[in-house]
């Protein structure tokens, strides 16, 4: 817990930019500051996709949901960056869950770190509805994700659960990450999925690399990023749904949010999901 505190207090500074309130502002939302627009500027002007390849994830993100929803799935956690809050009412992820699924009831639990789009959330969606908690957590503390009150009584684990890992690029150690998705699959029932994302140079120009190398050391230090054998690695003894490990775009396009087919690999992230046995 003390080192979730000091965590957080760091993201509390206003000159840091993080990567949660810089796909916020992508999304055109104010829970950012100004680091964190200036980091996506940056970022432009050294290869000019930050703001589409933003877009491009949260296109993908709602298109797992949707997915996801319309198979039947009826609960939902999302860890890390699930709530940006420039999108437009009725188009966050337990609106696009409750219009997909037959029935229209899913439960969501978004898990959030940054103080602002716990704040955010807080005021803007639990008030309204009695479908979604928001929970403090960490991807890097699983354990107490996975064993938070909240979550073990507001979702019935002995029914399939839909887990979407969309913070990992906070996860350096391969060997943790390993141990969180280990976790999650004892975690979750039958028939259950896991979703993540992952940040990659794969599409990054080789004469574009060293500036975008050196700028992400000075605005997000510690964020982590992977080529596809690692993240295919990560992945492996998993089943993964058709199309597997591909660029966000690429990821079952379904005509409602299609942005980045063009370029997929000007997303600069890799998505897949999984279905657990």
């Amino acid at each position: 817990m003390r080192q979730r505190a000091i965590r957080n207090l760091a993201k509390l500074e206003m000159t840091q930019a993080s990567a949660t309130r810089i796909l916020d502002a992508a999304a055109g939302g104010k829970n950012n500051f100004v680091a964190d627009r200036d980091a996506m500027r940056r970022y432009d002007l050294a290869a000019p996709i930050t703001t589409k390849a933003a877009r491009a994830v949260l296109h993908h993100v709602r298109r797992v949901v949707r997915w996801l929803a319309a198979g039947g799935v009826e609960q939902f956690v999302v860890v890390g960056s699930g709530v940006p809050s420039g999108l437009p009412a009725g188009r966050q992820l337990h609106d696009v869950a409750r219009e997909a699924l037959p029935g229209g009831r899913p439960r969501v639990v978004y898990v959030e770190n940054d103080p602002m789009v716990l704040a955010g959330a807080r005021a803007t969606i639990e008030p309204v509805t009695d479908l979604v908690r928001v929970v403090e957590g960490d991807v890097r503390d699983i354990d107490e994700v996975l064993d938070d009150h909240v979550m073990r009584t507001f979702l019935d684990w002995d029914r399939p659960v839909a887990v979407l890992l969309l913070s990992t690029h906070s996860l350096n150690d391969e060997e943790y990450f390993h141990y969180v998705i280990k976790r999650v699959r004892q975690a979750v029932a039958e028939g259950s999925y896991l979703s993540l994302l992952q940040t990659t140079f794969d599409g990054v120009p080789p004469e574009l690399l060293p500036a975008v190398h050196d700028l992400l050391a000075m605005t997000l230090p510690g964020h982590a990023i992977r080529a596809r054998e690692e993240v295919a690695a990560l992945l492996d003894g998993l089943v993964l749904v058709d199309p597997g490990l591909v660029w966000v775009p690429e990821w079952r396009p379904d005509g409602h949010d299609a942005a980045g087919l063009d370029d997929p690999s000007a997303s600069g992230t890799y998505g897949a999901v999984a279905r657990i046995p």
